[in-house]
């Protein structure tokens, strides 16, 4: 049964970012496919902000020589991706998106597994969000999105503070 819902948000994630997929790397791509799952869950929009993006791309392109997912302990939320081939923000997007699964909206709190992604996107109080992308050079990619304002987690429960 839970492979099943699984396999049911994936089924959901492709259809709902299918219409922005020329869009992959270009920053209205990104806040849409965040846009577009929010919409889903009835949180409103996101939209870019030029010097959050200016930080996560700056701390990007720190992570060139080791790609490692050791997050920035910034001003801002975020979510880190990597992955060969050619990731992109949508394609990092789904990825996070896919823990939607182990999220329990009762508790408020990841079940299972992890869903702290997730929860980053979807994240009601994040009104602006920025990313970067860099190439490693291991040949893998690196992305990272950063979001304000900064959500807190503690004991993965998701504060509303």
């Amino acid at each position: 049964m839970r492979f099943n819902n699984f396999l049911i948000v994936i089924y959901f994630i492709y259809l709902t970012l299918a219409h922005i997929l020329q869009a992959q790397n270009s920053y209205q791509g990104y806040v849409n496919a965040h846009n577009a799952i929010r919409a889903h869950v009835g949180v409103g929009p996101i939209t870019w902000n030029y010097t959050v993006a200016a930080y996560a791309q700056n701390y990007a392109d720190q992570r060139k020589g080791d790609c490692d997912l050791d997050h920035s302990m910034g001003p801002y939320g975020e979510n880190l991706g990597e992955g060969y081939g050619n990731l992109n923000g949508v394609d990092a997007v789904k990825m996070w998106v896919s823990e939607k699964p182990n999220y329990d909206y009762a508790s408020n709190a990841c079940v299972g597994d992890e869903c702290s992604h997730y929860t980053q996107v979807v994240w009601r109080k994040s009104t602006q969000l920025g990313y970067g992308r860099m190439k490693c050079q291991n040949g893998w990619w690196f992305v990272i999105c950063s979001y304000y304002p900064q959500r807190i987690l503690k004991a993965n429960v998701l504060i509303e503070a």
